[in-house]
């Protein structure tokens, strides 16, 4: 009976472990993809592909998964249907833009711009909509429109390979540029008849250009001939080739021992980038500018707006402020941006994100493209805001449209000194003017009164 139990035990045990850490098996007609495999099924494939990206906690994803099945078992040997665990593989979904679960994107001729599948969750529309994007892709063909590679297999001549944003090093210049350098150099050592080189040399090319894009020049990716430049090739005890070594200014230099396609070296790269970026700037709002220069400029902005000075003083203002530091610090690999302003100091913004009813601190996240935001719900400290901002990197929240569908006038304003708030009556409307005189006829008649002046 014990014997029946364990193994009834164990049964449910692994049946639960399988449902929380995988969607798919490889019983499954769903082919699993990964960083590591993913350039070589996809990428360099001349089939049509249509990939999942989900992660194994998501109901959405859960629920989607036996239509998924369905549908891949109908399409075999027709359209290739994968699945992306991006949970587990978050540079890999960030790759692609995947902000929410599930994510469907359809890989066609041009394997660099996957189109998203909006259509109904059923394995009947998931098929309907292969086969449509499968016809356009065979017409395409026949007119001769595309040849159905993807910029993996290009050659250097139709422009896949174009080297233009690999660095050649060589001994003179390699101390100048990569040593003395506060950028992070990813260097190849190769040598031009070594068959593993040749094959690197598009994958290395094209993620010199996407890397410089996503970093902005931040992470560089340099070349260097070691049968020529033999002084930096003994420097650094160079063996094989090719062997990649990764610079960090003030670091001894390390080798690179992951995948060699595209998007396995532009993954590390963005590790990288992310591990040396300082903490992004957090600025108030004093102008139009500011505002737009920064939401414009990064995926989600996150707004505070904080307590009148008068309310907290400068120590509770500074208070808000380190934790929003320390929130920017810890979500910096995200690259958004941090803003903050003053109670009543941007009213027109308050307004179109619902601010103001509920109280102050606030914190919104806005999304400048999309012209949608989502807030904070619970409380202003590290642990609210963590649980606020984890929810968001993962597609989750409730969100609104912002207010009038752009953003509103924003007025100037002085920044803040820093110091404590002083009352003066320009900050008081004609409404607390009269109580405050309300106040002080009332004091003085009943001083008056009980010192007998008036009788």
């Amino acid at each position: 009976m014990l014997i029946a139990l364990l193994f009834v035990l164990g049964t449910v045990s692994c049946t639960l472990f399988l449902a929380v850490n995988g969607l798919y098996s490889a019983s499954d007609d769903v082919i699993e993809l990964t960083p590591t495999n993913f350039n070589k099924e996809v990428i360099q494939s001349d089939s049509l592909w249509l990939v999942e990206f989900y992660a194994p906690w998501c109901g959405h994803c859960q629920r989607l998964t036996p239509e998924w099945k369905k549908a891949a078992t109908a399409l075999k040997g027709v359209v290739k249907v994968g699945a992306v665990d991006a949970d587990k593989h978050q540079s890999l979904g960030g790759q692609y833009g995947v902000r929410g679960f599930p994510t469907i994107k359809i890989f066609g001729a041009n394997k660099n711009k996957a189109e998203d599948y909006q259509g109904g969750r059923t394995s009947d529309a998931i098929v309907d909509a292969a086969l449509s994007a499968l016809r356009s892709l065979v017409k395409d063909r026949l007119s001769g429109r595309s040849g159905g590679y993807s910029s993996g297999r290009q050659s250097r001549e139709s422009g896949g390979g174009d080297k233009k944003d690999v660095i050649e090093l060589t001994d003179d210049s390699f101390d100048k540029n990569v040593i003395n350098s506060d950028d992070v150099w990813m260097v190849e050592f190769y040598a031009p008849w070594c068959g593993h080189c040749k094959n690197l040399e598009p994958e290395w090319a094209a993620a010199a250009t996407e890397v410089k894009e996503q970093t902005k020049g931040k992470v560089k990716l340099a070349a260097v001939d070691a049968t020529v430049n033999q002084m930096l090739a003994s420097r650094y005890g160079i063996r094989g080739f090719p062997t990649i070594k990764i610079f960090q200014k003030g670091e001894d230099p390390v080798d690179y021992d992951g995948g060699r396609t595209r998007s396995d070296i532009v993954a590390r790269a963005l590790d990288l980038f992310s591990d040396n970026a300082p903490p992004p700037e957090l600025l108030e709002i004093i102008s139009e500018d500011v505002l737009k220069t920064t939401c414009d400029a990064h995926q989600l902005c996150i707004i505070s707006v904080l307590p009148h000075i008068l309310d907290t003083g400068a120590s509770g203002r500074n208070s808000y402020l380190d934790v929003m530091l320390k929130m920017a610090e810890k979500y910096k690999k995200k690259m958004w941006g941090w803003l903050w302003t003053e109670a009543s100091a941007q009213p027109d913004l308050e307004s179109s994100l619902g601010i103001g009813g509920f109280g102050y601190p606030a914190m919104a996240a806005i999304n400048a493209r999309k012209m949608k935001f989502a807030l904070l719900k619970g409380s202003f400290s590290e642990q609210g805001i963590n649980e606020f901002l984890r929810e968001l990197s993962v597609g989750r929240g409730s969100t609104a449209p912002v207010g009038g569908g752009a953003f509103p006038k924003i007025y100037k304003v002085e920044p803040w000194d820093g110091k404590d708030g002083e009352l003066s009556l320009k900050m008081l409307d004609s409404s607390k003017l009269l109580l405050l005189f309300y106040f002080f006829f009332v004091h003085f008649s009943f001083e008056l009164i009980i010192n007998g002046v008036v009788p």
